[in-house]
């Protein structure tokens, strides 16, 4: 679907957020794919085997995390999904988020949508703290995104990795969730 008519259908037709299923694997592997090859948001270098996506959405899933996409017109238009920060157990009211979306339907909500939709499950987790680790501090697409929805820009580290014959920064943001810091957590 091309950039003018995602626009005509969006007119017309709402946007499904929903879990991500077994049959979005494919959709999903070439949405990576196209943003490996192409952008700075992930460091890896060479797009993964869509059987390597399928064990990386098990093992989210496996962990009780969402894992989700956005779909208009039965086409999958972007996914995102929530993982643990880190593995220790002391971060265990922490997540972080990503978000990749189309690239044909990039700057149109999608990634709006999917951003809230997992923020609110993530909160109905219990979880206090989302975090955002966006490679490319002239991603100003994700930047964007992520401070339209209450992300505060909260560390840099610069020129921490080498892709596509340049160095790229991390940029760390964060976002309240549920009561955050303000009271102890409820174990879990």
């Amino acid at each position: 679907m091309k950039r003018e008519e995602f626009r005509a259908v969006t007119a017309q037709l709402p946007l499904l957020v929903r879990d991500s299923r077994d049959s979005d694997v494919a959709a999903i592997t070439q949405i990576y794919g196209h943003w490996v090859r192409e952008g700075f948001g992930t460091f890896e270098l060479d797009p993964p085997a869509e059987s390597e996506i399928s064990g990386r959405r098990q093992s989210i899933l496996g962990a009780n995390y969402p894992h989700l996409v956005a779909e208009i017109s039965g086409e999958v238009a972007g996914y995102a999904y929530a993982s643990p920060y880190r593995p220790r157990p002391g971060y265990r009211f922490s997540c972080e988020d990503s978000i990749y979306v189309a690239p044909h339907v990039a700057r149109h909500g999608v990634g709006r949508a999917l951003l809230g939709e997992l923020i609110s499950r993530c909160e109905a987790m219990r979880l206090r703290l989302m975090i955002a680790v966006i490679g490319d501090s002239e991603n100003a697409p994700s930047i964007g995104l992520h401070e339209r929805l209450s992300f505060m820009r909260s560390g840099l580290l610069p020129a921490v990795g080498w892709k596509h014959g340049r160095w790229v920064d991390t940029v760390f943001m964060t976002r309240v969730l549920g009561a955050g810091a303000s009271i102890p957590p409820t174990e879990k």
